[in-house]
């Protein structure tokens, strides 16, 4: 009985993986662009470490994992005016951007959430 819950933790950890990687196809470029505006060189080590994660046949759940949590930390930690003067300069709505792309990520969290 363990190892059938073991496996079924397992496959559906692989689904959340496989979820992202498809959101990561989809919606990528938008969120990289997103990170690299940010003061916080972090959150594009992160996306590089979400990336990372599903350099092998199998994905690295636990590592895709780590790197949600890493972005949407830091996604959620942006502060209005920092939003707004990378807006400005960048000529990015980063303030909308920030919304989408952190409910997003945080969805794709839950799911892995949800497999444990």
């Amino acid at each position: 009985m363990l190892n059938t819950i073991t496996l079924d933790i397992a496959e559906a950890r692989l689904g959340a993986a496989y979820a992202v990687e498809k959101h990561l196809r989809r919606h990528g470029a938008s969120l990289c662009d997103l990170l690299d505006a940010l003061d916080d060189p972090s959150g594009f080590a992160a996306l590089c470490n979400l990336h990372g994660a599903f350099g092998q046949p199998i994905p690295d759940t636990d590592g895709v994992e780590a790197a949600l949590l890493d972005i949407c930390r830091i996604l959620a930690d942006q502060t209005p005016s920092s939003l707004d003067r990378v807006g400005h300069e960048r000529g990015l709505p980063a303030s909308d951007m920030t919304l989408w792309h952190g409910a997003r990520v945080c969805d794709l969290l839950a799911r892995f959430r949800h497999a444990d």
